[in-house]
């Protein structure tokens, strides 16, 4: 197993709040951020501007991750 969740804080729209996170997540998010030019604070601002229902900020980090890489998984593959 990945061990038990890290938490860390974010600041959202000026306003700062915590989130726990297993260890690859944190990882696939700072990637992800990265990838898109992105603070991990303004890509966790943007998820959370964007969540629905009742799904607390963790779970829709996680699903985003996750969505992230299945998308890239099932994009046709680039030539060189």
């Amino acid at each position: 197993m990945t061990g038990r969740p890290e938490k860390h804080s974010l600041t959202l729209r000026g306003h700062r709040t915590s989130v726990s996170l297993e260890a690859p997540f944190w990882q696939a998010f700072r990637a992800i951020a990265a990838e898109r030019g992105l603070s991990v604070n303004e890509m966790a601002s943007e998820i959370d501007e964007g969540r629905t229902g009742d799904e607390g900020l963790a779970t829709a980090i996680r699903l985003y991750c996750l969505d992230y890489y299945r998308s890239r998984a099932s994009a046709p593959a680039r030539s060189p």
